[in-house]
């Protein structure tokens, strides 16, 4: 069986609607882990806030931040899926369609970045990248919304030839730049390589894996340890309430590229907004996160 424009349309109105509603099971986990950690009391009370409102969302079907910001899908399409219709218009349409139903409604959003205009459409939107699977047959589709804490203080800079140590300075960089603004405890994500679209590419990506996994690559994970070490130093803490938890995790990633090379780092709001599910070919639907 094909997979339809219908079906696409359903589930990235639902991935989108239900990352709003409640936190990944991993953040959770983070979260209880962090306040068990934490030496700083008033970090310790923000923390058992944070993970009180998201279980309460959650059960009560409630936003967890009144800022749903904006969908933001990554779509991965098997080579053996076999599709029906338009499924870059079915994301839109999804989107369109949901607006006029969700409750609670959502504010106004999407933004004209050469008027500040604001609304419910808007070009490109959702915002969506693309990619291929060799041999699967589904298609994945991952929803992570950006708002301001997830998407404000996001930075790229390009170097010639640069050491671990120039690549790790300019990541904590960026973060005292951004301080407690974007919400934390923060998961953050870093692309090191390729081209400059490339590298923005891979640190987003970066902040889909699971916190807690180790990266498989040595050199990475030891920079994951030591980044982390150091973001958790900084003593931002919880909203900025100070503290030992200013993230809950630092993922890096690399790609190969010329000797010129662009590092870009982005963030997640402690919310760590993230939903993600499979559309088969038998028309079921794998919820995956």
């Amino acid at each position: 069986m094909p997979i339809t424009y219908e079906a696409v349309k359903a589930l990235t109105a639902e991935l989108y609607s239900a990352s709003l509603r409640r936190i990944p099971e991993d953040t959770k986990d983070a979260l209880r882990a962090a306040r068990a950690r934490e030496t700083h009391e008033g970090a310790q009370r923000v923390l058992e806030i944070m993970l009180g409102s998201a279980l309460r969302a959650e059960r009560t079907d409630r936003f967890v931040c009144s800022d749903a910001g904006v969908p933001v899908y990554h779509v991965t399409i098997g080579t053996a899926a076999r599709l029906e219709g338009d499924i870059k218009a079915a994301i839109v349409d999804g989107f369109d369609e949901l607006v006029g139903r969700i409750t609670p409604p959502l504010l106004k959003h999407v933004t004209n970045p050469l008027t500040n205009e604001r609304g419910y459409k808007g070009r490109d939107m959702p915002l969506v990248t693309w990619d291929v699977e060799g041999g699967a047959d589904h298609v994945e589709i991952a929803c992570q919304p950006k708002a301001l804490g997830s998407g404000r203080w996001a930075a790229l800079e390009t170097f010639s030839f640069p050491t671990l140590a120039q690549i790790e300075e300019y990541v904590m960089k960026v973060v005292m730049q951004a301080g407690s603004q974007h919400c934390p405890p923060v998961i953050i994500g870093v692309g090191i390589g390729g081209s400059f679209d490339v590298a923005a590419r891979i640190a987003s990506k970066a902040t889909y894996r699971r916190i807690g996994t180790t990266n498989p690559e040595p050199v990475l994970a030891a920079m994951e340890e030591r980044l982390t070490r150091a973001v958790n130093a900084t003593g931002f803490g919880p909203m900025g309430t100070g503290g030992d938890t200013t993230a809950l995790a630092v993922h890096v990633d690399y790609a190969a590229g010329h000797g010129y090379t662009p590092v870009a780092v982005c963030f997640n709001c402690w919310i760590n907004r993230r939903t993600r599910a499979r559309l088969h070919g038998d028309g079921s639907v794998e919820w995956l996160e």
